[in-house]
């Protein structure tokens, strides 16, 4: 029994009370919020603060969400595009320079592809023996040079000083031209064996008087090689493609 006057305890459930009762089953179908104090319930003549409950407007925040949703369909792919911008133009232009088509180093003594593999016709593979039979084509020792400069222009000054390196037992320091990145396997055997020339991909070298990177290391020039091969290999090959498979490069 509720009494009146003082406040106190009622047992009979007030309608603050019962609306705290039906919240959980409300919620179940509309949604509710609770705003205001923690709930204080008094006899019917008291003057304490109820439970004070407001709909949450969800078709509000479900609209803020469509509304996210259409915009990020603009901003994501203009966020993932410019990132990749950046990532390619650093990388392009940070690139070491014996990547860059037209890499030209100086060398310790000048040597005339144009006059050698030109003029005189010497074959790639007697100096760069190491194609047919090696990953890499290597670079001829000093002694396969004083096979012939050991009477031939023996006066030129540049030829006396290769002469020394040869007396001395030291290696020529040639700045290698061609080099692939370390995580990219390159392979001279199987491109020799197909009939490839030397000049599909280093360029007119007997032309040459200085060598120079004729073609460019990307991958996608690689790539479309290997998907497309018939103008380096030979008339009558039977190769119709290259492997384009990540491991046949990447290993």
């Amino acid at each position: 029994i509720c009494g009146v006057g003082a406040p106190r305890r009622c047992t009979e459930t007030s309608p603050a009370s019962r609306r705290l009762a039906s919240a959980p089953a409300a919620l179940g179908t509309r949604p509710l919020l609770i705003l205001g104090r923690a709930p204080s319930i008094h006899d019917a003549g008291g003057s304490g603060v109820g439970l004070r409950w407001t709909r949450f407007n969800f078709s509000r925040w479900q609209q803020s969400g469509r509304d996210l949703l259409n915009y990020s369909r603009f901003i994501l792919p203009l966020g993932v595009t410019a990132v990749l911008i950046t990532v390619l133009g650093v990388g392009w232009y940070t690139q070491p320079d014996r990547y860059v088509r037209g890499y030209e180093p100086e060398q310790p003594i000048p040597y005339s592809h144009r006059l050698h593999a030109g003029v005189l016709k010497i074959p790639c593979l007697y100096c760069h023996s190491g194609a047919p039979k090696s990953r890499v084509a290597g670079i001829p020792p000093v002694e396969k040079c004083m096979n012939c400069h050991k009477v031939t222009k023996i006066d030129s000054p540049y030829i006396k000083k290769l002469a020394a390196v040869y007396s001395s037992g030291e290696p020529m320091k040639w700045v290698r031209i061609h080099k692939m990145p370390d995580y990219v396997f390159f392979d001279h055997r199987p491109h020799v064996s197909a009939g490839i020339l030397c000049q599909t991909c280093h360029g007119e070298v007997q032309d040459m008087e200085v060598v120079f990177q004729n073609m460019s290391m990307r991958m996608g020039n690689c790539l479309g090689c290997h998907r497309d091969p018939q103008d380096a290999l030979p008339a009558d090959t039977k190769i119709k493609r290259g492997p384009e498979n990540c491991n046949a490069c990447h290993r």
